[in-house]
């Protein structure tokens, strides 16, 4: 069918939508086709129309409680760049005729109750840059051929009940956002081949476990990561090539990451904020931690970390904020913000090392 502005009308009233009196969708004449010129005599809101008021190009409803099913009718609105229904009531599966939208460019759905997988058929929307599906009730596995979708720049699936292991990703991608899941399975270097310029990755609170290769803080363009409440155990860390590196934040909390604190960490130029609390780590507090001018935040509290951290920690003139305590320090001073919550008994840190712990 070729898509005619009034087929916009038709959507609505297959959907099962619930219009909200006070919304702006209540002052439309649904009898009228909302693209027709001129519009001095309607107020239309939410909708943008193409140039020769033709076809509908953009769909963003306000946030005030529209409710409904996404009808598979969607698919007659072919010229169609935006979709955002965001914050709203809608619910029920995401039609697979979605693929239909050929010129689709950003689908923004966060915040509703749509459930059922994600249909594979989404892959085929070969213009989609923004994907915005976080805060519904989305389960099963993420699809196989995600990385088809070469325009995606930012992905978002957040807090849904995804399962499996992480596919390739699409090598555009500046964000990837797949934090509350329940998703696993290694994080593999093959995953983010060629994602030269993703600079964001927030796979936090899901249940990804083993090593985290030092290939990963690698990626050339990576500012942010985080990473915690997951099942990690290891974490290589290499020196940044040319000591060049745009890393700015990393949150590993939470994690059941052992061996000796990582070295490297302070070989990256801009690092602000370093994370790994409660975790399984062992050993001193490296001194080049305290001698980086560019940490501001430091969180290594709830681990077996022993020895006398570093006094520059706790200089007049130190920047540092966060936590060092729950640890097997010594000499940490009370009064310091650093050293709360206080370290660990004596007791605990013995059976740690199996022994009288030593520096």
């Amino acid at each position: 069918m070729y898509s005619k502005c009034p087929m916009f009308n038709q959507l609505l009233f297959h959907c099962n939508c619930s219009i909200p009196s006070w919304s702006c969708l209540a002052s439309w004449d649904f009898s009228d086709d909302p693209c027709a010129v001129p519009h001095r005599t309607r107020f239309i809101c939410g909708v943008s129309c193409s140039p020769d008021a033709t076809r509908i190009t953009q769909i963003t409803l306000d946030p005030i409680g529209y409710s409904g099913q996404l009808t598979p009718l969607i698919s007659q609105l072919t010229q169609l760049t935006t979709l955002d229904l965001s914050d709203n009531y809608f619910f029920g599966r995401i039609p697979s005729s979605i693929s239909s939208l050929r010129n689709l460019q950003t689908l923004i759905l966060t915040s509703n109750s749509f459930s059922g997988s994600i249909p594979d058929s989404v892959t085929a929307l070969k213009s989609l840059e923004t994907l915005d599906l976080s805060h519904n009730a989305l389960s099963g596995k993420l699809p196989k051929s995600l990385n088809s979708l070469t325009s995606l720049k930012r992905l978002d699936l957040s807090y849904n009940k995804l399962t499996g292991f992480l596919p390739k990703l699409p090598s555009n991608l500046l964000e990837l956002a797949l934090k509350a899941n329940s998703l696993s399975g290694y994080v593999s270097k093959s995953t983010f081949d060629g994602l030269t310029r993703l600079e964001v990755v927030e796979l936090s609170d899901n249940s990804f476990s083993g090593t985290l290769g030092a290939w990963f803080f690698l990626l050339p363009s990576l500012q942010q990561v985080d990473l915690a409440n997951n099942s990690f155990t290891h974490v290589e860390i290499l020196k940044p090539a040319g000591g060049n590196s745009d890393l700015v934040a990393i949150n590993l909390g939470f994690n059941k990451i052992g061996g000796n604190l990582p070295v490297n960490f302070a070989d990256y130029p801009i690092l602000s904020s370093l994370s790994l609390r409660y975790n399984r780590l062992r050993g001193a507090i490296p001194l080049g931690y305290s001698k980086k001018k560019s940490l501001r935040r430091l969180f290594l509290d709830g681990n077996f970390l022993i020895g006398i951290p570093p006094a520059e920690f706790f200089a007049g003139d130190t920047e540092v904020t966060g936590s060092l305590g729950d640890n097997c320090l010594w000499g940490c001073p009370a009064n310091s913000q650093l050293c709360s919550p206080r370290q660990k008994s004596y007791a605990i840190c013995k059976r740690a090392y199996s022994g009288k712990p030593r520096s």
